[in-house]
């Protein structure tokens, strides 16, 4: 099953969608940096003006002159931000918050494709079984049968008993076509899950001697408290409060004033000519440089409404997480109880198994020695049938809700010691 996550957690479009959107976070924070940094621009200005000039009616008739001015004007520009008490620290560590949820988000998404597949492969393990199961099921109808026949062929029993035989063999051929078809059902569900195509012709090692989980080595306490600590969604969301609370920051920075450098340098180049005489060109150097003050005294309750909305984004995602503690405190709760309902489970089906197996076997004697009847033994045939169903149901179960506990506590895909032990083959846990 390790195997079959690695490969989900190459192939499967959740987890590289995830991925991308950790990559994403982490780009909006590189922007966010940037604001620390300088702005520098280049411009190339290339301008031709003709414009009238107003002169003197004593030095010229008309009272004016035409001028054109072409320029050619190469420019670099400079703008920094100095101060802005805490704005831009503001947006650095909202995005930096979410960057870090986003991570928490992957691995969490990470978890879930590999409790996904998990589950699937544990349903796949079952559909085999009972695959299994069903095709001994048929056997012992089969058996049944023949018993009946062959009594039936020495005058000791009626047709009326071998066509009910025939029944329940037939039924059973019936119950083997539906296994196998829920099997290949499963098998391409199980395809979908890895991320590959989906298709019936996966194969899976099955591990029918795998050691069942025998004990939880930890209370209740300790694995509600492991959900709180651990579980990554839970971590995203208390980073979501953070990034919450960096934007207010960020609001009520605007409030505030900035303090701006800006400056220029640029080589101008300039030609003008008049239609009334010549004038002179120039190729210069210039420059400009400024530290100005900037501070929004009205912006008709944008700021306000920015502030409102920030504070209500940090109460939502406050209450969210308070919500989220509630429903992982529940999922742990509810998987610590399937797991012992589970191993009780296990327990009775392997006891159920043992009494209906001795039972159809004593019956058939019975049976075949004229003691029993038929309608005893085809009873204590569906009893192991049942039987045999129940036992392939409840091991795979104990697997699934002992995987389950590790996913409800965020340990799934972590390296903190596992919350239940192993059965030795021969007797206690490990």
């Amino acid at each position: 099953m390790a195997e079959l996550i690695d490969i989900a957690e190459r192939n499967n479009p959740r987890t590289r969608a995830a991925w991308e959107r950790t990559k994403q976070r982490a780009e909006r924070l590189g922007i966010a940096k940037s604001a620390y940094y300088p702005l520098l621009v280049g411009i190339a200005t290339f301008a031709d003006q003709r414009f009238i000039n107003p002169f003197p009616e004593a030095l010229l008739p008309r009272g004016y002159s035409m001028v054109e001015t072409p320029v050619v004007q190469p420019q670099i520009a400079l703008q920094y931000l100095l101060f802005d008490f805490g704005k831009r620290e503001g947006e650095v560590g909202s995005a930096k918050a979410e960057a870090l949820a986003a991570g928490a988000d992957f691995i969490h998404e990470n978890q879930e494709v590999a409790f996904a597949v998990s589950k699937a492969y544990y349903d796949l393990m079952t559909a085999q079984e009972r695959s299994g199961a069903t095709r001994d099921i048929l056997k012992t109808a089969q058996t049944t049968q023949d018993a009946a026949e062959a009594r039936l062929q020495n005058g000791r029993a009626t047709l009326p008993d071998v066509l009910n035989a025939r029944a329940e063999t037939a039924q059973a051929t019936f119950d083997l076509a539906s296994a196998e078809g829920q099997e290949q059902i499963v098998r391409v569900s199980l395809a979908e899950e890895l991320g590959a195509e989906p298709t019936p012709d996966i194969r899976i090692d099955a591990q029918k001697n795998a050691p069942l989980p025998a004990t939880l080595d930890l209370p209740i306490k300790a694995l509600v408290d492991r959900a709180i600590e651990d579980r990554p969604d839970l971590q995203a969301q208390l980073l979501e409060i953070q990034a919450a609370d960096q934007q207010i920051r960020v609001a009520k920075g605007a409030y505030r004033p900035s303090i701006v450098l800006s400056g220029s340098v640029a080589q101008t180049a300039i030609w003008p000519t008049a239609d009334n005489s010549g004038l002179g060109s120039a190729n210069e150097t210039t420059w400009g440089a400024s530290l100005g003050i900037q501070w929004r005294i009205f912006d008709g309750g944008a700021r306000k409404n920015e502030l409102a909305g920030a504070r209500s984004r940090s109460r939502e995602a406050t209450d969210k997480l308070r919500d989220l503690r509630d429903h992982a405190q529940r999922e742990v709760w509810s998987s610590y109880i399937a797991f012992q309902t589970a191993q009780r489970q296990q327990q009775a089906a392997t006891a159920l198994l043992q009494a209906a197996n001795e039972s159809y076997s004593s019956s058939l004697d019975a049976y075949r020695s004229g003691v029993k009847n038929l309608v005893d033994v085809v009873s204590a045939e569906k009893q192991l049938a049942l039987a045999r169903l129940s036992s392939v149901s409840a091991r795979s179960q104990l697997f699934l809700q002992a995987v389950q506990i590790e996913f409800t506590t965020g340990n799934l895909l972590r390296s903190l010691p596992p919350a239940t032990a192993l059965q030795k083959q021969d007797g206690p846990p490990q």
